[in-house]
């Protein structure tokens, strides 16, 4: 049976390990011994270790014919040593035939609202992005030295019934007006769940692909589906230089970066059919 490592049980990561359910013996990276329960309920067999301690990975070596890396770097710097003491620990026995690796939308940076292929050149803008598009480069250095097959999955802004910006909308904070606003980009938990299981499967080697929905909406855009969606007052729209005193720094950051992924490379290579294909139908699918 093909055996699958997850490195980030988060909500995504689990997501595709129910996904995975029956078809692999599934392994996943535990950080904390507490959410044991949690993930064998989900088909998980937990392994301890903890990306920020290079001794606690030796059990990794080995384990696995696929790797989905789902974990984030650390909150600071400009590198992700995390991903760096995960190829370390791959390699001291069998690699692995293929990684998945979950990265961001940012690394494009700001491309002022024009449509975005994944043959764009990455810009990253901020130091968050920055970080992972170190990770992303290390990894397709390390595929391409060790012939491990990798596919890359650049995410937006990651939705769920539970994970949208409820308590922003919640508050009437302001948005801004049409002219002002940037395009934004989304994708539904489950669908990015299924697209690493696509990429596992169907990904092509060193590939990237834009991990994005059909909506295609700007930001004010967005915040008034959450607001219909919970049935409250859609945010007031203001100019920019008002939202921008209002909002928290890293707000201030999203505002900056306006890009609209497509999103033709996760239909046609992977084959993938959006079971959420805008961000209207996903919160209406209350998962």
């Amino acid at each position: 049976m093909l055996r699958i490592l997850i490195v980030g049980c988060g909500d995504v990561g689990l997501r595709a390990a129910r996904l995975l359910r029956g078809r692999a013996r599934v392994y996943g990276l535990l950080r904390s011994p507490e959410r044991a329960a949690e993930l064998r309920a989900a088909g998980v067999i937990p392994v301890p270790g903890d990306l920020d301690d290079r001794a606690s990975l030796a059990r990794l070596a080995g384990l696995a014919d696929v790797v989905l890396h789902f974990a984030p770097p650390p909150p600071e710097g400009a590198a992700d040593p995390r991903t760096r003491r995960l190829i370390g620990a791959l390699g001291r026995a069998s690699l692995p035939r293929t990684l998945i690796y979950v990265s961001t939308s940012g690394v494009y940076g700001d491309c002022a609202g024009a449509p975005v292929p994944e043959t764009r050149p990455a810009r990253p803008g901020n130091a968050r992005a920055r970080r992972r598009l170190d990770a992303e480069r290390r990894l397709r250095a390390w595929a391409a030295r060790t012939r491990v097959g990798l596919a890359i999955l650049r995410a937006p802004g990651i939705y769920a019934g539970d994970r949208m910006p409820e308590e922003r909308v919640r508050k009437g904070l302001p948005a801004l007006l049409p002219e002002d606003d940037i395009y934004t980009n989304h994708i539904h938990a489950e669908d990015l769940a299924g697209l690493a299981v696509a990429a596992l499967f169907r990904g092509r080697r060193n590939r990237v692909y834009n991990a994005v929905d059909d909506s295609g909406l700007k930001m004010a855009d967005w915040f008034d589906v959450v607001a219909d969606h919970i049935g409250v007052a859609r945010p007031p729209r203001l100019a920019r230089a008002e939202v921008m005193a209002a909002v928290t720094p890293a707000m201030r950051s999203f505002l900056s970066e306006s890009r609209r992924m497509a999103n033709r490379r996760l239909k046609t290579e992977l084959r993938y059919a959006l079971r959420y294909p805008s961000v209207r139908e996903g919160l209406a699918g209350g998962a």
